[in-house]
């Protein structure tokens, strides 16, 4: 299937789409974003108010099945039978590897990537080696940078793919970001991370925000010198919160409620990174998927962390975000148990 223009559906992927939608239909009047533990990888399920699915990376392979075993559980708590969009950021092992082992355990709809890794590593090649036989069995988009994606009653905005970004500002986009000024936003690197996919959901009022592993350069190309991709609710950190996207006016840009890192106990959350977020006076939370052990890295209090223990004591637990398209919408640590409301904001516009 060719890349899609701009809010343009092919009668193919129309089809594809009601079809889906109808095997997945569940009375749910929120828009449902699980945040799954894959121990530094990425793997975020979405399900519609529509009754449709999106994953968003599908984590590690090996491990015996374990992030397949931990999406299943997540799918099996939003009440899915399959997966109709299945988003591939980038082509490395910490984000494809799981998908294999995953659609030996339910049905996947469309595949979403760009293509083909560039990068050589054992690694990249193996899991793309598994990654594109499981591909061969399902209907397959290449996106570009402006195009949405087909999805029912939500707008799923690609904002970055293949390296490239948006070259124009989407709705309620386009303003100046002076945080930019005297930035040194840095080289245009190649690899895997640069050319991660990443999209703007929106669901009414409600805005979302997940770029992949996308680097400090792209990142600066979204928002610097204009803010193209406008102000979201909720970001999930680029990199897993690492520190090479640690870009100053970035968050300045999309000015996030919440911000969640999909980091592990060792992976992601760095020390500047973490610092950064927690300097960020407009930010209300920080959510994490794990308690990081990294030097010098002050995590945020335990109840907006999902998992505190790790290898035996890991419990696994996701984080739960569920949207109303007014604009308002709760987080749930499955640990705990604990929700925390976020009332809509007045001054969005839908």
């Amino acid at each position: 299937m060719a890349a899609l223009a701009p809010g343009v559906l092919c009668a193919a992927g129309l089809v594809l789409s009601l079809e889906a939608g109808a095997q997945n239909s569940q009375a749910r009047k929120t828009l449902d974003i699980y945040f799954i533990d894959v121990e530094g990888g990425q793997s975020t399920l979405i399900a519609t108010p529509a009754g449709q699915s999106l994953l968003i990376d599908a984590g590690y392979p090996d491990n015996g099945g374990r992030d397949a075993d931990r999406i299943m559980a997540a799918v099996r708590d939003a009440g899915l039978k399959r997966i109709d969009y299945l988003l591939i950021t980038h082509l490395h092992e910490d984000h494809n590897g799981g998908v294999a082992e995953l659609q030996r355990r339910l049905p996947i709809g469309t595949f979403i990537d760009y293509g083909s890794p560039m990068e050589t590593a054992p690694e990249v090649v193996a899991s793309f080696a598994a990654y594109e036989e499981a591909r061969r069995h399902a209907e397959h988009i290449v996106p570009r940078a402006g195009d949405r994606l087909p999805l029912q009653g939500i707008a799923v905005d690609v904002v970055s793919a293949d390296g490239t970004t948006l070259t124009r500002p989407l709705e309620g986009a386009g303003q100046p970001n002076p945080a930019c000024e005297g930035i040194e936003v840095g080289a245009q690197l190649r690899g895997e991370n640069p050319r991660s996919i990443g999209v703007r959901i929106r669901y009414g009022a409600f805005r979302f925000l997940d770029v992949g592993d996308l680097i400090r350069s792209r990142l600066g190309d979204l928002v610097c010198p204009r803010n193209l991709v406008g102000p979201v609710d909720v970001y999930l950190v680029a990199h897993h919160a690492n520190n090479d996207p640690n870009l100053p006016g970035t968050l300045d840009a999309l000015q996030p409620r919440v911000a969640i890192a999909n980091n592990g106990p060792w992976k992601g959350t760095t020390a500047a990174a973490l610092a950064q977020l927690h300097a960020f006076g407009r930010l209300e939370d920080v959510w994490q998927l794990h308690r990081t052990i990294n030097d010098g890295a002050v995590n945020f209090p335990e109840p907006f962390v999902a998992n505190l223990m790790f290898n035996e004591g890991d419990g696994a637990a996701w984080l739960k975000l569920s949207a109303s398209d007014e604009g308002s919408f709760s987080v749930t640590n499955k640990r705990t148990g604990w929700t925390k409301q976020y009332a809509a904001r007045a001054s969005r516009v839908n």
